[in-house]
Formats: structure tokens, C-alpha cells, sequence
């Protein structure tokens, strides 16, 4: 049997469970609006030791239904989650369906554990397990790089979700190249109880732009020394890299960020950084210790904090689940 696939055999229905891990940005440069609406990128993801987990549970019929908890780490508010065809990993379940001559009727259990609109991929990575977790679950035998084909479809991050690690990410997010990043870097992420919208963040990055006279580069690219602190694991050389060009736009919309992010430097972080498009901030640690110390330092400031680590891995089925 598949770890984490279970049988019911009472009813002979079926369970696969599936974590996938949310990503920080640690570098974002964005490029300018494109023909076709979006905006070239170029950035070094890096998947993070918080997962978002869905299980997939065989249904009568050929419908596909979702619910959404947040009972996770964070205990995260779920209520504006959609609970239709426009949630992310119901989309997944549909175009995995339309190539899976085994397919059923599923029902996907979401728990939430990334923040949610937080700029760390949360949706994303609920598209990347329920990919997963309906290929096992109908027997598609899909490799892993057929499911980012698929994944590509739903969005840039949805493939990185699947594979984790570190990875370069070219076009908008979608052109991956994955690369050497095994000694842990560790963060504390600091989440908010309200999200940004990603939409929203990158027009007022155009306007900001307009505003300032600024021409960004039509093809940004990657200092390579980014890359080489994190095969490294030097935090202190990562530290004066980290970069997001959407963070000027996420603290305009959101002015109270700036607060947290001097809070943070204050109480001793190498860095910090506002994640994808916020309004999460995600700052950089020397240790797992300095990690917990900054965490609980920030929980003293009455703010939501979580200590991670990275590289983590992609999507992955989960073992020992009795159901």
C-alpha cells in the first residue's frame, strides 16, 4: 500500500494525505507589465518547513468537492476561502480528472497552515498536494515532472510547490531551475490576521514605478551571490542580499509592516523581508536557536511568529496516516 493511502473497509472508500510545504522569496525582482497582462520575474524560491496538507477521500459519482480547517499551527481564519471550483486545488483535482482514466468522485479536506493571501504560496501548495494526492489516489502514474506540466496551468508556484528545495525562477515563476541549497537557513515568519491581494500589490508596484520614473529591467536576473550564500548556509553573507521588488507596494498598502520589520531588526534578526506579496515578513536567523529566541522575543511584542527552517521539501504523501 501507498504510505499515507488508506482503506476503509467498512465502506471501501479510499484516503491519500499529502503535505506541501509554502515558500519564501529570497530575492524578487520584477520586470515590467507584459503584453498578456502579467509581469516577468526572476526569482530564488525556497521551500520552508510549514506545510499546507490535503486529503484526497474517494466519492461516489465523478464530483469533486472541497472543505477548508484551520486547525493548523497558526490556527489560521479559513472563512474566506472559496469552497467551489475557483479554490485552487479543486481546479487541480479537475485537470488531473480530465487525463485520469481511473478517476472518481473526491472529496479534498484542506488544513491550513500557511498563511493564507500571506504572499507564501499557501494556495499553491494545496494545488501541488491535491495534484498529488488524486494521482495516487486514481492510480494515474503521472511522474512528478508530468504533474508540473500539468501544475503549470495553475499558476507559477504551483510546480515549485511540488518539487521544494531551492530553485531559480524565471518568466513568471514558471521556468524553474532547481538549485544546490542543503544546509538549513532558518527564519521566524511573522503572519498577519488580514492578506494582501497579489493583483493588487503588483499594480501599485506599476504605479510606484510610473510615479517615480523608474524603467525596470524588461529581464531581470539573479545575483549570483544569492545563490552562493545559500549552498553555503551563510546567513550572515545572505543577510544584505535579501530583496523584493514587491515590498515597497505591500508597505504602502499596508503601512504597518514597516513597524514589524524594525521590531524584528530590533530584537536582533540578521534581515528581515516581506514575503512574495505579503503582508507575511520573514526574517532571517544565524541558528535554530537564534531562530527560537526571536521568535518568542516577537511573541513578547504581541505579534504571531513561527520559526521554519529551508530548504524543505516538495509535495509529498504522508506516512502513518491511520485515517
Amino acid at each position: 500500500m501507498v504510505p499515507g493511502r488508506t482503506v476503509d473497509m467498512r465502506a471501501g472508500t479510499r484516503s491519500v494525505r499529502v503535505r506541501a510545504p509554502g515558500k519564501i522569496n529570497v530575492s524578487l525582482k520584477v520586470g515590467p507589465p507584459r503584453e498578456d497582462g502579467y509581469h516577468g520575474i526572476a526569482s530564488v524560491f525556497l521551500a520552508v518547513s510549514l506545510y499546507e496538507e490535503v486529503t484526497a477521500t474517494e466519492a461516489p459519482g465523478d464530483a469533486i468537492t472541497v472543505t477548508v480547517n484551520g486547525q493548523g499551527t497558526l490556527n489560521l481564519p479559513h472563512d474566506s476561502i472559496p469552497l467551489d471550483r475557483t479554490n485552487l486545488a479543486v481546479r487541480a483535482a479537475e485537470l488531473l480528472a480530465e487525463v485520469s482514466p481511473g478517476r472518481t468522485g473526491v472529496h479534498l479536506d484542506i488544513t491550513k497552515r500557511v498563511p493564507i493571501s500571506g504572499g507564501m504560496g499557501g494556495g499553491s501548495a494545496d494545488a501541488a498536494a491535491a495534484l498529488l494526492a488524486c494521482d495516487a489516489l486514481w492510480g494515474s502514474g503521472f511522474s512528478r515532472d508530468e504533474l508540473a506540466k500539468i501544475a503549470v496551468d495553475l499558476g507559477a508556484d504551483v510546480p515549485f510547490a511540488l518539487v521544494g528545495g531551492t530553485a531559480v525562477g524565471l518568466g513568471v515563476g514558471d521556468q524553474l531551475t532547481p538549485a544546490i541549497s542543503k544546509t538549513p537557513l532558518h527564519w521566524v515568519l511573522v503572519t498577519s490576521d488580514y492578506g494582501l491581494s497579489t493583483p493588487e500589490v503588483y499594480r501599485r508596484l506599476d504605479e510606484i514605478r510610473l510615479r517615480d520614473g523608474v524603467e525596470p529591467d524588461p529581464q531581470p536576473q539573479i545575483d549570483p551571490a544569492i545563490l552562493g550564500a545559500m549552498r553555503a548556509g551563510d546567513a550572515l553573507g545572505l543577510a544584505p542580499l535579501l530583496h523584493n521588488d514587491l515590498q515597497q507596494a505591500s508597505l504602502e498598502l499596508s503601512p504597518g509592516l514597516g513597524d514589524i520589520l524594525e521590531t524584528g531588526k530590533a530584537a536582533g534578526a540578521l534581515a528581515g523581508i516581506v514575503s512574495g506579496s505579503g503582508p507575511t515578513i520573514a526574517f532571517l536567523t544565524q541558528s535554530s536557536g537564534h531562530a527560537a529566541e526571536l521568535e518568542s522575543l516577537l511573541g513578547t511584542e504581541g505579534l504571531q511568529a513561527a520559526s521554519v527552517r529551508g530548504p524543505a521539501h516538495g509535495a509529498r504523501i504522508a506516512a502513518g496516516f491511520d485515517g
